[in-house]
């Protein structure tokens, strides 16, 4: 079970980045930069790790830390893992399809999960045997959390999945196993072309805009999408929904079926789904 001292904290450091976003969100300009993989990095997501770093340092000492931002800090058999805002894109243009990624991972297993969408107005969190949950942001007490739960996916030659990012973003192997997942199941989003990366096609929008969520496994959880693959990613990207996807009965492996989130790929899926996904990513072209 999460321990309620780890949740409690976690919503506390969700609080926390939550009031540092808002603020950075509605000035008039966003200041950014450029990352070495193209990706941009504004100041609140600087401000918002070291932040929670500082927070967590004081409150779980003998803790390890791991930050898109500034990388890790410290060893130990626990670790917390901070995405300060996932959606930077759409936090830029002002969107409010992003939200902070706060994990727990303990002797290697993600004892953790949560997210907040401070815009959305909306958190989902979940840890091994204590359910999958979404709520308000900021959590009111007065207004009951909503427990999440999913029925079996069928054939995957009818699944709807989300495939991210785009083309022009991955690399030749990766293009050729999103290609394989659009043409074995029944709809792909975004609608892209996934065999080639063409310069010249408009950047698409995540399959999460719009929605009412911010991170494509979301949509997995809540029952909005079949599956969804993520890939190029880092274990800041996957770790905080890997126990929201499950325990609301969903699955989770890396495209070799294994439970990590080092390998830069993450597919999340209904029950019953899974297997059938893994095998036609797999499949010789």
């Amino acid at each position: 079970m999460t321990d309620p001292a780890d949740l409690a904290l976690a919503h506390r450091l969700a609080d926390r980045a939550d009031a540092i976003a808002r603020r950075h969100f509605s000035a008039a300009a966003v200041a950014s930069r450029t990352k070495s993989d193209g990706s941009p990095v504004t100041d609140a997501d600087r401000e918002i790790e070291l932040v929670l770093r500082s927070l967590i340092r004081q409150e779980c000492p003998d803790d390890a830390f791991l930050g898109e931002e500034f990388g890790a800090r410290g060893h130990g058999r626990r670790r917390w893992i901070i995405d300060a805002i996932d959606g930077t894109a759409s936090f830029l243009a002002g969107e409010p399809e992003w939200s902070t990624l706060i994990a727990v991972e303990e002797d290697g297993r993600v004892i953790l999960g949560l997210v907040s969408a401070p815009v959305l107005g909306r958190r989902w969190w979940a840890g091994p045997g204590s359910g999958s949950w979404t709520g308000p942001c900021p959590c009111d007490p007065a207004v009951p959390a909503q427990r999440l739960a999913l029925a079996a996916g069928g054939r995957a030659q009818d699944a709807a999945i989300g495939i991210w990012p785009p083309p022009s973003r991955l690399n030749q192997q990766e293009r050729r196993v999103a290609a394989r997942l659009a043409r074995g199941v029944s709809q792909v989003l975004p609608p892209l072309d996934w065999t080639t990366a063409d310069p010249t096609v408009p950047a698409p929008r995540k399959p999460s805009a719009g929605s009412g969520t911010c991170h494509g496994a979301l949509l997995v959880a809540t029952g909005q999408l079949d599956a969804f693959l993520l890939l190029g990613a880092g274990p800041w990207d996957i770790a905080p929904l890997i126990p929201i996807v499950q325990e609301a009965g969903g699955t989770f492996s890396d495209l070799t079926g294994q439970d990590r989130t080092d390998t830069g790929a993450a597919l999340f899926a209904r029950p019953g789904l899974h297997r059938q996904l893994l095998d036609i990513a797999a499949t010789a072209d």
